[in-house]
């Protein structure tokens, strides 16, 4: 669940975007993963939806590396970019998929915040095929 403020947007990274709608400070904490909010679901339950809803939630969430879950942000946060040298970073508990993202740095009202998918995504090689190949 993020936990400042954002917006939506054009991406110049990929499609659309989230943008911080306030200045956030370094060591802020942006995002936290919130039971009952933030949704998980197996491979199995994916696998057993309608090829439409399976395409939106494989686009709209990420494979926890760990434990192979497929992690589902309801608000906003679903739309933040990869960048090889992004804003935030995660981080995570030992063992669990419950985490939380931090301000790397200053980001200032109106930028685009981003994360390093490499560090948490099992599928982040086929998302980025998928940006490259549109």
């Amino acid at each position: 669940m993020l936990l400042v403020k954002t917006r939506l947007g054009q991406s110049p990274i990929d499609g659309m975007g989230l943008f911080a709608a306030e200045a956030i400070k370094a060591g802020t904490v942006t995002w936290r993963f919130m039971p009952g909010f933030d949704q998980l679901f197996t491979s199995e339950q994916i696998a057993a939806l309608p090829d439409v809803a399976r395409a939106a939630i494989e686009t709209y969430t990420y494979v926890d590396r760990l434990s192979g879950l497929y992690v589902y942000c309801l608000d906003n946060a679903r739309f933040m970019n990869h960048a090889d040298d992004p804003n935030t970073a995660g981080v995570h508990i030992e063992g669990s998929i419950e985490g939380y993202d931090v301000a790397t740095r200053d980001i200032a009202k109106g930028e685009e915040l981003t994360c390093d998918y490499r560090l948490f995504d099992g599928n982040f090689a086929s998302k980025i095929h998928a940006a490259i190949n549109g």
